[in-house]
C-alpha cells in the first residue's frame, strides 16, 4: 500500500494528471503481481468462471439430471470458497450413483470445506480406494491442508509425508508440512522442510516456479520483504531528486483582482 502511494504521488507529479497516474500505478501493481507472488485475481478468468457459473445454474434450473453441470458447478464452488454450496449442487450425483473418483473427491473436500469432517475423510478415503495417487496425491493434499487447519497435526504430517513420495516436486506439500512440523514442537524439522522446499522451488523448470511462487516466498517470506524494502526505497529517492530539481510555485493575489504564480526556483 506504501509503495503504491508513493509511485502515484511520483506519476501524479509528473503528468500532472491523479486519475491517470492511479491507473497506471493499479496496472503496475497488477503486472508486477503478475511476475511475483501471483496473489491478485485475474479480472478476465474471474468474469469467464462467473460467466460460467452462471450458464451452469441456468442448465441445472432447466434440467436439475444434468450430473456433468452439477460436478462443474460444484468444483467452481470449491474454488471460490463455497464449499456448503458444492455440498448441495453435488450431493445428489452421489445419490443418483456417481461413485468415480473425480466425485467422490471433489465432495469429500466440499465436506471438508464445510466443517463436516467425518464425512469428507470418508469419502476421501473411498476415493483413495479407487486410486490412491489421483491428481498425483491430491487426495493427501486436502486431508493434510484441513487437518493442519483444524488442529490434527500429526494427522496432517501424515498425510503432507504421503504427498511428498508421490508428488516430489511440490513445494506446497513441504510448506505445509513444515506448518504441521511447527505446530507439532519438532522446529528444527519444520526448519529443515523451509529450506527444502525452497531448494526444490530452485531448482524446478520456470513454468513450476511461476505456479509455485507465492508457496515459495512463504518458505522465505524474507525476500519479497527485502524486495519491497528496495523498491520503497527506490521511489522515496527518485521522489526526493525529482522534488529538488523540479521549481515549486507559489500562487499569490494581485491588486486588479488576478491570480499570479511565482517559480521559487528562479
Amino acid at each position: 500500500m506504501i509503495k503504491g502511494w508513493l509511485l502515484w504521488m511520483l506519476l501524479a507529479r509528473l503528468t500532472g494528471s491523479p486519475v491517470l497516474s492511479a491507473l497506471v500505478v493499479l496496472g503496475a501493481l497488477w503486472l508486477l503481481d503478475r511476475a511475483t507472488v501471483g496473489v491478485l485475481p485475474r479480472p478476465m478468468r474471474a468474469l469467464a468462471r462467473w460467466r460460467r457459473a452462471s450458464q451452469l445454474q441456468r442448465t441445472l434450473h432447466t434440467n436439475p439430471h444434468d450430473r456433468r453441470a452439477r460436478a462443474e458447478l460444484a468444483d467452481l464452488y470449491v474454488g471460490w470458497g463455497r464449499h456448503a454450496a458444492a455440498v448441495e449442487v453435488l450431493k445428489p450425483n452421489l445419490e443418483a450413483g456417481d461413485e468415480d473418483v473425480a466425485t467422490l473427491y471433489l465432495l469429500g473436500v466440499a465436506y471438508l470445506g464445510s466443517g463436516d469432517k467425518a464425512r469428507g475423510e470418508l469419502l476421501l478415503d473411498e476415493a483413495e480406494k479407487l486410486d490412491a495417487r489421483y491428481q498425483m496425491g491430491a487426495i493427501d493434499l486436502e486431508r493434510g491442508r484441513h487437518r493442519l487447519a483444524r488442529g490434527d497435526f500429526p494427522g496432517a504430517i501424515e498425510a503432507l509425508g504421503r504427498l511428498r513420495e508421490a508428488r516430489p516436486g511440490t513445494v506446497e506439500g513441504r510448506v505445509l508440512l513444515a506448518r504441521a512440523l511447527d505446530r507439532a514442537g519438532r522446529d528444527a524439522d519444520g526448519a529443515l522442510m523451509r529450506e527444502d522446499a525452497w531448494r526444490e522451488y530452485t531448482a524446478a523448470p520456470s513454468f513450476q516456479r511461476r505456479r509455485e511462487r507465492l508457496w515459495a516466498w512463504r518458505a522465505r517470506p524474507s525476500r519479497p520483504l527485502l524486495y519491497g524494502g528496495a523498491l520503497v526505497v527506490g521511489l522515496v529517492l527518485v521522489g526526493t531528486v525529482l522534488t529538488r530539481l523540479t521549481p515549486s510555485e507559489t500562487e499569490y493575489y494581485q491588486p486588479d483582482g488576478t491570480y499570479a504564480w511565482e517559480d521559487d526556483g528562479e
